[in-house]
């Protein structure tokens, strides 16, 4: 089964200094049959204008990850870590009993935009953690890199979650298949670029459910960045 979310189907919220586009229920945007898939509760494609950026605000009991596309995000929080995150940084951070942070473009001329994806954990009230990575654009081309696992397999960051994110850059013309489980369901998403999943033609802001399939086949059309989900069903 595949179900297409096309990016003009998305939730729109902006402010003077923000430009989101919600793939799921987010906020004030809310839509019962879009509450995420498995695991995958949240990905938000944010713009944030240069100098602007969300205040300090509290989480608690969810995997938040921080995807920079462009520009770059300034981090704080209330374990004391402080840090700027840009392209090719994968941003952890585990809420667990509960944290505070803040988000800002440090740039005075640039826009940022990032992708803000939350997950489900697979254990409430644990304690507060943090982790940044960087991943080369040579890990990632023409392949799919683990980013993100619930044991820290293969070099990528740890979560308490039982969803795996990979990472993927494709050119024009070059192809990479993932091959799921049969108890996994596969949700791609589209940060940049164009490509052909399973013979759908995907754009920068869509996405795609797969389930029970035998395989994801992913081919590049022109530079195409995307993120894949290998989810619990």
């Amino acid at each position: 089964m595949q179900i297409v979310r096309r990016a003009n189907e998305r939730g729109h919220y902006k402010n003077a200094w923000l430009n989101s586009k919600h793939t799921f229920s987010f906020g004030e945007y809310y839509d019962p049959k879009h509450m995420g898939v498995s695991v995958l509760r949240v990905i938000n494609d944010d713009t944030i204008t240069p100098g602007a950026g969300f205040p300090t605000h509290p989480h608690q009991n969810m995997e938040i990850i921080s995807y920079v596309l462009e520009g770059e995000l300034a981090h704080k929080d209330s374990m004391g870590n402080g840090s700027v995150i840009r392209p090719g940084d994968v941003q952890i951070m585990s809420a667990g009993i509960g944290v505070t942070h803040s988000e800002f473009n440090p740039s005075k001329t640039n826009g940022s935009n990032f992708l803000q994806i939350w997950l489900l954990p697979n254990k409430t009230g644990t304690k507060p953690g943090y982790a940044q990575q960087f991943y080369a654009p040579a890990e990632k081309q023409g392949k799919l890199k683990l980013l993100v696992s619930p044991d820290g397999r293969g070099d990528s960051i740890s979560a308490h979650t039982d969803g795996l994110m990979y990472g993927s850059l494709l050119g024009k013309g070059e192809t990479v298949t993932f091959k799921p489980d049969a108890n996994r369901i596969v949700y791609v998403h589209v940060a940049k670029g164009n490509l052909e999943i399973n013979a759908v033609q995907l754009s920068g802001g869509d996405g795609i459910t797969l389930s029970d399939v035998n395989a994801v086949n992913l081919i590049g059309l022109d530079h195409a960045e995307i993120l894949l989900f290998d989810l619990p069903k």
